[in-house]
């Protein structure tokens, strides 16, 4: 009798837990649709170049460099920050985004762009 009771909890908590899991997965899927829906999509109306860094063409240092910018709902760049890449190349592609016109939007939102640095360019 009481090997039969402990299977019946054991099972019982083993479909708790599965049932608490698969709740747990849609609830983090459902997070991640939000923060990438949040993320814009607007596009670009003009794009201004970096410059190649003097020390960057030196040292031969080539990469992207992922740039998060804000843009105001005029399409202005407000601010602009490099997620990932080499620091070299950072600051050309921060201040080459700056000076990127986005398309006008109800809201301000957050658009991430690559910016490619190459010696052949």
């Amino acid at each position: 009798m009481l090997i039969c009771s402990l299977r019946f909890a054991i099972r019982r908590v083993q479909r708790t837990t599965a049932r608490l899991l698969r709740i747990a997965t849609f609830v983090l899927f459902a997070a991640l649709a939000l923060h990438a829906a949040a993320a814009g999509n607007r596009s670009v109306k003009s794009r201004v170049a970096p410059q190649y860094p003097d020390l960057a063409r030196h040292l031969k240092i080539e990469g992207t460099v992922v740039v998060e910018a804000v843009v105001d709902p005029n399409g202005k760049v407000v601010d602009a920050k490099a997620v990932t890449g080499s620091k070299v190349l950072s600051y050309a592609a921060e201040e080459a985004v700056r000076k990127w016109v986005f398309v006008a939007a109800p809201d301000k939102s957050t658009e991430s762009v690559e910016i490619r640095f190459a010696l052949a360019q």
